[in-house]
């Protein structure tokens, strides 16, 4: 039998240096370009633009992968670039003592409830599930190829670079066969990673929280806070769908608490009624803050960065539980906000919604060589699982911290064969067997694997 093969998505390859800026352009506009709300294509523009001039990717201290920081040709930050290959799992990981775990204990690596060299297109897929229900709280993020002479790049690929470099050293006119000096920057031997717009401004969501309780004058006013509620709870919906296992420290809070000095004009004070100077100041000084508090220009905003670690084929089910750190929070305790169920449950009630949105998701992870479409069928299973889970809760208004206690589960397509009412007859008068005819239908278990046997 002949094997079906995944149909994956051409390679764009930017990198190559018979391209003009214009070609550049070109390109992302028309493979990028339909990103809404934001420049993607641009900033991805400006990142090829700075490459190409010399202005390198600087790799990331912290965390377990490699992550790097995109400039421009402003040497401004303005996306992050993790490549599959550097990923935890990957054989090019640059973080040594990711290295060294792997090596001495190799059991006791990983996790094992996560497709290994899929966080790339984890991330771009938080993205687009983000984008779906207008979530906004997910920076802009797709698959992109680059190249970059600071990616950690094999020992074969650099000595390949150094023979060339030193052949067009030695001879004027090197062989046609040598097309580009330097690392390669083949559409294959490119490096596939994810590029997340950089997020300016933003500060760590922990110990922002941390610094508002033990300083409750620096807390945002009863106003803010209610948005702020929404916000987090936008994220808990955004987690708990794509069953992130890595939610601790990386998620960021951006406040903006622009204050200005609002005096008390001279009319509302002399048209109110006063029987004293200290009735005078008192009633000035209340009114100034209210002017103060209705004018300023108080935003709080929530972005939900580091995705990768999500989309599982199961639930965690060994010794470590991969539990949601933000449960722990006191704002999690509060019912769901009217608004979010408002906005949220008609979507995931939505059958075609919940067809479309695994269509899409599919569209991403089949990009990939090593993907399996029974793995995918397993991942998906985990997210409908999961909203099922999440409406319920919307319905019955419960709290996030009492939506994490709710039983883990899977749901499943299940081909059901349906017989024919009314037998089937041949031309010479005999009844034909009846004629099973599968459909389609969900079916909700707690074990995937009962369900497989």
């Amino acid at each position: 039998m002949p094997v079906k093969t995944t149909k994956r998505s051409k390679r764009v390859n930017l990198m190559d240096p018979r391209l003009t800026d214009e070609d550049i352009s070109r390109i992302c506009n028309e493979h990028y370009g339909s990103i809404p709300g934001t420049d993607f294509a641009a900033k991805l523009i400006e990142a090829v633009q700075a490459i190409n001039q010399g202005i390198y990717p600087e790799l990331i201290s912290e965390g377990s992968s490699g992550s790097y920081l995109v400039k421009n040709l402003g040497k401004e930050k303005i996306a992050v670039f993790k490549p599959k290959d550097e990923e935890p799992y990957g054989s090019l990981n640059p973080k040594f003592m990711k290295w060294i775990q792997r090596m001495c204990s190799p059991c006791c690596f990983g996790r094992s409830c996560l497709v290994p060299n899929q966080g790339y297109l984890c991330e771009a897929g938080a993205s687009l599930v983000d984008q779906k229900l207008s979530l906004n709280i997910v920076p802009k993020t797709a698959v992109v190829s680059l190249s970059s002479p600071t990616f950690n790049y094999s020992s074969v690929h650099r000595a390949m670079a150094r023979t060339k470099e030193r052949i067009s050293y030695r001879y004027v006119r090197p062989s046609k066969n040598i097309r580009h000096i330097g690392l390669p920057r083949k559409a294959s031997n490119l490096f596939r990673g994810s590029f997340q717009l950089f997020m300016n401004g933003y500060q760590e969501g922990n110990n922002l929280i941390r610094q508002w309780e033990l300083f409750p004058e620096k807390a945002p006013p009863p106003s803010v806070m209610s948005e702020f509620q929404l916000e987090f709870e936008k994220m808990v919906i955004l987690d708990y769908l794509i069953r992130n296992t890595d939610r601790g420290n990386n998620w960021l809070i951006k406040y903006n608490f622009k204050r200005k000095d609002y005096l008390v004009k001279k009319e509302i004070i002399q048209g109110m009624e006063m029987k004293n100077k200290e009735d005078l100041e008192t009633n000035s000084d209340s009114k100034l803050l209210e002017l103060i508090e209705e004018n300023n220009n108080v935003s709080i905003k929530i972005a939900a960065i580091d995705n990768g670690l999500a989309f599982p084929f199961k639930h965690p089910d060994e010794c470590r539980a991969y539990p949601y750190h933000w449960a722990e929070l006191p704002i999690a305790q509060h019912p769901f906000s009217e608004e979010i169920i408002n906005k949220i449950l008609p979507l995931i009630d939505n059958t075609d919604f919940v067809k479309e949105l695994g269509n899409e998701i599919k569209k991403i992870f089949e990009c990939d060589k090593s993907f399996r479409k029974r793995i995918f069928d397993r991942q998906l299973s985990v997210i409908r699982g999961q909203m099922f889970n999440l409406r319920e809760a919307l319905r019955k208004r419960k709290s996030p911290a009492q939506l994490v206690q709710m039983t883990p589960r899977y749901m499943i397509e299940v081909k059901i064969k349906k017989k024919r009412k009314f037998p089937k007859f041949s031309k010479k008068g005999k009844e034909n067997k009846e004629i099973e005819e599968p459909q389609v239908k969900d079916k909700v278990v707690d074990d995937l694997h009962e369900e497989e046997r």
